[in-house]
């Protein structure tokens, strides 16, 4: 035993040095989207490449498979959940997908990670789908390569899919994602025949950017997120990045013509680093002071952005401060009107924009084409007319242009391909955890009403965050609710609250 804790000790400061270096990746690219000049972007890309490098050789050195197979009969691998027996469980699984992957490959996807998203950025200020296409492609065949080298149960989604919730399969997800859209569509129709439609041009009036960026940042400090620990900032495409236990940034972009687009966003971001700062700091960098996986991190997001930002009780506490922001577009509105502005359903065109009722289609139709792309049945050039063809399927809309339509998000220039459907599975975890808490804690609404947030954020800091990664996405939330995954509560939620507004 004194030897397998030596041996644990070894490991986890090799671990602790890795996190520092892709700590430094994280804050290389919160830099290159909020700060770079545009012709740092060729230098940005080598910086990457060189660190990416760096770290796989780290995490594939061969000394770490005979130690963890020295642990791997220990008391310390004896409970997965514990503490020891979770980070040796989780470093077995990352080293061996490591392993399989040729670090030119790994060297080559983080050069053209970068170059992709200062591409995709200009093209999509240009709406120049053209000027993209030839990266994109590039991007579609190397990640085609790195799903071959790690190889899939199924299918190659699978592969990339793995990444971001572990130990999914695109079954699972498509077959999970099918049986929300049968109750969704009905919802979304019902909606749309009930005659009733919200003023909207409500939230389509002048909020002047300096009064948003300061109500951002007030709201996000009194739902809990850290300001000595974190920062607001401003970006094409709004983001979270943990960059260490201590220091965590989320960014936004401001619409002055547009009330939702920042506020919303910064609520969204900020549930993202609530998470973050939620974290057990003294297992920084170890599998027990990491997040779980992307489903449960956008859970974090989606709670917080809709579940309480767009609750009425959230705003019989916080439309007093909003009129005082903005006195001019608002002070003569009532809540009531206001509050049925804010939860306007109907299809649109952006998915970051989109309602919570729709939002999921725009999720649906990604992942079918990112499918079709990593499996060649569909080509890049003739991404586009599928794009908007799907949209016309799932949403009856079709964009004017590329810009607000396959340009809109920035995943796939960064080779983020497999990352949709965590977007989905966020809603559904969100529902399902909001709907155990608000039994926990003997009802939140009125809590909301009177600007107390912080049970929420403790029952969510002591059941999920700090759990890290002792647990997987399916285990946590049967633990916590004690049921498996179900889209039965994130329906139960959307009928509970567009009922009453639509008078379904």
């Amino acid at each position: 035993m004194p030897n397998a804790h030596a041996t644990f000790d070894r490991l986890a400061d090799h671990y602790r040095q890795i996190a520092l270096l892709t700590s430094i990746e994280s804050m290389l690219g919160w830099d290159e989207r909020c700060l770079l000049p545009p012709a740092g972007g060729d230098y940005r890309a080598e910086q990457m490449t060189l660190l990416a490098g760096m770290v796989h050789k780290r995490l594939t050195e061969p000394w770490i498979g005979d130690a963890l197979g020295e642990l791997a009969g220990t008391d310390l691998a004896a409970d997965p959940a514990s503490n020891t027996g979770a980070s040796i469980r989780q470093w077995k699984r990352q080293y061996d997908r490591k392993v399989k992957l040729p670090q030119s490959l790994v060297e080559e996807l983080a050069r053209i990670g970068v170059l992709g998203q200062q591409v995709w950025e200009k093209a999509r200020r240009d709406d120049d789908f053209a000027a993209f296409a030839p990266i994109l492609t590039k991007i579609i065949e190397l990640k085609r390569q790195q799903a071959d080298a790690l190889g899939y149960p199924e299918c190659r989604y699978d592969a990339l899919l793995d990444d971001f919730e572990p130990g999914e399969l695109t079954s699972n997800v498509a077959r999970v994602l099918s049986g929300l859209r049968a109750e969704l569509v009905p919802l979304v129709a019902e909606i749309a025949a009930s005659g009733r439609t919200p003023d909207v041009s409500l939230v389509h009036r002048p909020f002047p950017v300096a009064q948003q960026a300061a109500l951002g940042h007030e709201v996000a400090a009194k739902i809990g997120f850290d300001f000595a620990r974190g920062r607001l900032d401003t970006t094409a495409h709004p983001f979270c990045s943990g960059l260490g236990p201590h220091d965590c940034r989320i960014t936004t972009r401001y619409d002055a013509a547009y009330f939702n687009s920042a506020f919303f966003g910064i609520l969204h971001e900020a549930g993202h680093a609530i998470y973050e700062q939620g974290l057990r700091p003294d297992w920084y960098g170890l599998p027990p002071g990491e997040t779980v996986s992307l489903g449960i991190h956008e859970s974090q997001s989606r709670l917080w952005e809709n579940l309480v930002g767009r609750s009425r009780a959230f705003w019989q506490h916080f439309y007093p401060v909003v009129q005082t922001a903005f006195p001019q577009s608002l002070a003569a509105v009532p809540l009531d009107a206001f509050y049925f502005a804010i939860n306007d359903v109907r299809p649109s065109l952006i998915r970051v924009e989109a309602d919570e009722a729709t939002y999921n289609l725009h999720i649906l139709l990604r992942f079918e084409l990112e499918q079709d792309l990593l499996n060649g049945d569909l080509s890049v050039p003739d991404l586009p007319a599928a794009w908007r063809d799907k949209y016309r399927e799932y949403l009856g809309l079709e964009p004017a242009n590329d810009a607000e339509g396959v340009l809109q998000d920035i995943h796939w220039s960064g080779g983020a391909i497999g990352y949709f459907a965590t977007y989905s599975l966020g809603n559904l975890f969100a529902s399902q955890f909001f709907a155990q808490a608000n039994r926990d804690l003997g009802g939140l609404a009125a809590q909301f009403a009177r600007g107390e947030f912080a049970p929420l954020r403790t029952w969510l800091a002591e059941k999920i965050h700090s759990q890290g990664q002792c647990y997987t996405a399916a285990q946590l939330v049967e633990r916590v609710t004690g049921k498996p995954l179900s889209h039965a509560p994130l329906i139960a939620h959307l009928r509970e609250k567009l009922g009453p507004l639509y008078g379904l």
